[in-house]
């Protein structure tokens, strides 16, 4: 294994990369992943399980089914009934990835992707965008954190699982996808045709604005997110800041240590950071930050939305549960469980969720999301108009403590398929 998957720190994995990747750009799912050899110690095998039934219908499969010649007696048939018994679970972040996909898995684990750049997860149903990747085809085409992904080149998504719908989107650099979607405000479809390409950004970049504010954008929660922070961190300290806007907006998720570290420049106390509850009671655990801050006096406003999640969850909460900055923006899209990647024989792997995480004052978001303390919406006029009140809005706040729009009134919005 490479350095990435051999890394004892747990990563936070929220939806798959269109890439194919399962969050190293964080999910699904861009929330978190390790590689485990060894099968749990607290675990027992049910030996006494009644599969009487399973090889009955094999059997009969074998015996009498008509389309023989389609249906041989291959790993296809076991690798269904895997998906079928975790599909049974009714979670989407628990998942087998058979070994074609776990080959393409580890290829994103080292920055190979190639695709449209958007992360996508099961959210109330529906395979929905939790962030599209700043710079890529996914961003350039416009798609937007809460779209519904309805059919993938005319074919419905209606039944497919998380994976099979990211390889139907997925695919060769130079190749087009054609994506139907349903977006919130939108009266009718909107048909995108996006070309793949080899899919690369940076996960942090920064600028001093005006009135000495920082201005801090990380797209991800990666290997060199805190060198790069670090570096920008030099400078701004030189530059006399007024404070710092982070924003973590579409960003969904990567490494927790990462996530940690970024904590750890804002706060010289050693405070609970996240606390992440296993299975088992021993095995509980809570993470704190190091208590080495450069950043620990500076005023901070943290920017969210829906395609905030996972990683990016757990530096938004610590922030609001120590009341160390504000947040403004859009509720957050809710990743709040752990899951570890355990190979498997013929080089298939199992996805499966082993913990929850919860923010410092020991609450869960999963499915909650975390809600902003200024609420500001970023329509799809303002998106095409190149205007951003969201990030206008932290501008005020850090010179007047408020901000006019804050008493912006949202409209509730629910997809109805029947519509």
């Amino acid at each position: 294994m490479n350095k990435r998957q051999s890394r004892k720190y747990i990563y936070f994995i929220l939806g798959l990369i269109l890439g194919y990747s399962i969050t190293t750009f964080l999910g699904s799912d861009k929330v978190e992943t390790r590689f485990v050899q060894a099968p749990n110690e607290h675990v027992s095998l049910e030996r006494s399980i009644d599969l009487d039934t399973f090889l009955d219908v094999w059997e009969i499969i074998n015996k009498d089914y008509v389309y023989t010649e389609e249906v041989e007696d291959t790993q296809d048939r076991v690798d269904g009934a895997i998906r079928g018994m975790l599909e049974s679970l009714d979670d989407p972040y628990t998942l087998f990835m058979d070994a074609e996909e776990t080959k393409d898995f580890e290829q994103s684990l080292d920055g190979e992707l190639e695709g449209i750049g958007a992360e996508v997860a099961i959210k109330n149903g529906y395979v929905t965008v939790v962030a599209p990747l700043k710079n890529t085809p996914a961003w350039e085409a416009g798609l937007q954190p809460g779209d519904i992904i309805s059919e993938v080149d005319g074919e419905s998504t209606a039944k497919m699982t998380l994976t099979e719908a990211v390889m139907k989107i997925r695919g060769p650099r130079d190749t087009k996808v054609m994506i139907r979607i349903v977006r919130r405000g939108e009266a009718d479809f909107l048909d995108i045709e996006i070309t793949r390409r080899k899919v690369h950004f940076d996960s942090l970049e920064w600028e001093m604005k005006e009135d000495g504010i920082a201005y801090v954008e990380i797209s991800q929660f990666d290997d060199n997110t805190y060198r790069h922070l670090t570096a920008a961190a030099n400078e701004i300290l030189l530059s006399n800041p007024k404070g710092m806007i982070i924003d973590l907006r579409n960003n969904s998720g990567g490494y927790l240590d990462v996530a940690v570290d970024i904590l750890s420049e804002f706060t010289s106390d050693k405070r609970k950071a996240v606390i992440i509850r296993s299975k088992y009671e021993e095995d509980h655990k809570v993470i704190y930050t190091s208590g080495k801050a450069r950043l620990d006096d500076l005023p901070v406003v943290v920017l969210i939305n829906e395609g905030s999640a996972s990683a990016s969850e757990i530096v938004a909460g610590a922030v609001k549960d120590w009341e160390r900055g504000t947040l403004i923006g859009k509720k957050t899209f809710g990743k709040g469980s752990v899951q570890e990647i355990r190979p498997l024989d013929d080089g298939a792997a199992l996805r499966i969720t082993i913990a929850k995480w919860n923010t410092p004052n020991d609450n869960n978001i999963d499915k909650e999301g975390i809600e902003p303390d200024i609420e500001i919406e970023l329509t799809g006029e303002d998106y095409n108009n190149d205007l951003d009140p969201q990030l206008d809005c932290a501008m005020e706040f850090f010179q007047t403590g408020k901000c006019e729009v804050e008493e912006q009134k949202m409209t509730s919005w629910e997809f109805d398929p029947k519509s």
